[in-house]
């Protein structure tokens, strides 16, 4: 007979184990030990087992077949060729927004923008914002195979960028820059979308075009606007 766990527990393990991943006491790339944290908790290993599961789904572990779960890791190489296939969803995905656009889908975009702009809390919660924005575009495009394709692909990327640590002023400024994709979407403004989603990129990682067509089609620019604010912030 399966062991029933009480739902109570594994609620607050998983946030016990989030808390613990996004504080940087488990940082990216440690191994996940069922028996040790079975151990630390005074519970047993099935719990513990259900509650890493639970965050594998939601992007902050990964499990590796005969080596057992670890905090999720990703190389530079991963995040570009994640970013890579982006830049072409996201594109196709911002320009069906804005041509089936609804008052109701620019009010829930605008709402969305505007708690970034207000936004004072921790930065999971920046994350979670940054992710609910980019999912309502997805779902605004009519596609489902958009959603259901960008949705795992970004998952890992979307839960890896809250273990970064990154200043308060450094979030904000990359929440800010929502308003400009949002302006694209509600056809506010001229940028090309692809160019405004390559932009909204650049602002959080290095070369995200690398592994793309725009990598070979398009020369290189001798100074980044976006790699330089970044640095700029990042000085501060």
């Amino acid at each position: 007979m399966l062991e029933q766990i009480p739902s109570t527990l594994k609620v607050h393990l998983v946030q016990k184990l989030r808390d613990a991943i996004l504080s940087g006491k488990y940082k990216p790339g440690d191994r996940l030990n069922e028996s040790l944290i079975a151990r630390e908790f005074e519970i047993s290993r099935i719990p513990v087992r259900e509650a890493l599961i639970q965050l594998q789904e939601s992007g902050l572990v990964m499990n590796f077949a005969r080596r057992g779960m670890f905090v999720t890791k990703l190389s530079p190489e991963d995040i570009q060729k994640i970013n890579s296939v982006r830049i072409i969803l996201e594109t196709e995905a911002l320009k069906l927004t804005r041509a089936r656009m609804t008052p109701s889908i620019a009010a829930e975009l605008t709402g969305l923008v505007n708690r970034m702009d207000e936004w004072k809390g921790s930065l999971p919660e920046a994350a979670a914002l940054d992710l609910q924005f980019h999912r309502t575009i997805w779902e605004a495009a009519g596609n489902s195979y958009l959603l259901k394709t960008l949705g795992p692909l970004t998952t890992v990327l979307f839960a890896y960028k809250t273990l970064e640590q990154i200043s308060y002023e450094l979030r904000r400024w990359r929440l800010s820059h929502h308003r400009a994709l949002l302006n694209v979407a509600l056809n506010l403004s001229d940028e090309d979308p692809q160019d405004a989603i390559l932009m909204h990129l650049r602002m959080s990682y290095a070369d995200p075009e690398r592994f793309s067509s725009l990598a070979v089609s398009r020369p290189a620019k001798a100074t980044d606007h976006a790699t330089r604010e970044t640095k700029q912030i990042k000085s501060k």
